[in-house]
């Protein structure tokens, strides 16, 4: 069975940092293309990070520069750093992998930026 577990949310100051981990069990994330997620209340689920491959990232405009991904290949583990993060940051965020015809997708873990 696979398993996409995240954590590392939770409540920071604007411009100030989290980093977000996403545990794969069940399979290898290599297998597959493997992204970051997130979804604000009110909003649809918008891609922040895709992780394709082994070398490409692209980012959305909107974290550009602020947001940063890597991977580890012996945790099966990805990460999404977050810094100089604003309010308008604040959303679930997710981790997803599309491998085989197959999606999965985590729990979520909640980021709040606030004053």
């Amino acid at each position: 069975q696979v398993q996409l577990v995240e954590s590392g949310g939770g409540l920071v100051q604007p411009g100030g940092s989290l980093r977000l981990s996403c545990a794969v069990s069940g399979r290898r994330f290599s297998d597959g293309t493997m992204g970051w997620y997130r979804q604000a209340p009110g909003k649809e689920r918008e891609l922040v990070a895709p992780v394709t491959g082994l070398r490409s990232t692209n980012y959305a405009d909107s974290v550009k520069g602020r947001f940063s991904a890597s991977r580890d290949y012996y945790r099966n583990t990805v990460y999404l750093q977050m810094n100089n993060l604003k309010p308008e940051d604040t959303a679930v965020y997710y981790c997803n992998l599309q491998a085989d015809g197959w999606t999965y997708w985590g729990q979520g873990t909640q980021v709040t930026v606030s004053s």
